[in-house]
């Protein structure tokens, strides 16, 4: 059993585009597949835009990928103009879906406060609600 497993790949087919460097002139140009890439990313750790870059750049380099991730300034531009489209499939056939609901505990700023004087105040818990298609699994 393995909890708290955490995959993330990069498909090499991808269309990522960008490296140009060392002339004058605007940004590099980056797919919208790159740009809802990173903005899935931000969204999934809660991260901040700059924090994103560098934590895409590492996942690339772990991929074995000679890519560079988009810089800060082109991330919050592209945002504002990027439609994250979601795809779906229409089925005939019921769906059977498995639903999993457990709570998560998240360490708090204070943590190692309440590990030494005991505990004050309430834990910070987060319900998780996860569904997968049986078929898919």
């Amino acid at each position: 059993m393995s909890r708290g497993n955490i995959a993330i790949w990069f498909d090499p087919a991808t269309q990522w585009y960008a490296p140009s460097k060392g002339k004058q002139g605007r940004n590099q140009t980056y797919s919208d597949a790159a740009i809802q890439c990173c903005l899935m990313i931000k969204s999934l750790f809660r991260l901040s835009l700059r924090m994103v870059t560098g934590f895409v750049q590492s996942l690339i380099k772990l991929c074995g990928l000679n890519w560079i991730a988009p810089d800060y300034t082109t991330i919050c531009r592209r945002q504002q103009h990027i439609d994250i489209a979601i795809s779906y499939q229409k089925s005939s056939d019921g769906l059977h879906l498995l639903v999993d609901s457990t709570g998560m505990k998240f360490l708090g700023e204070g943590e190692w406060k309440r590990k030494k004087h005991g505990a004050e105040y309430r834990r910070q818990w987060r319900k998780l609600h996860i569904g997968i298609d049986a078929k898919t699994l």
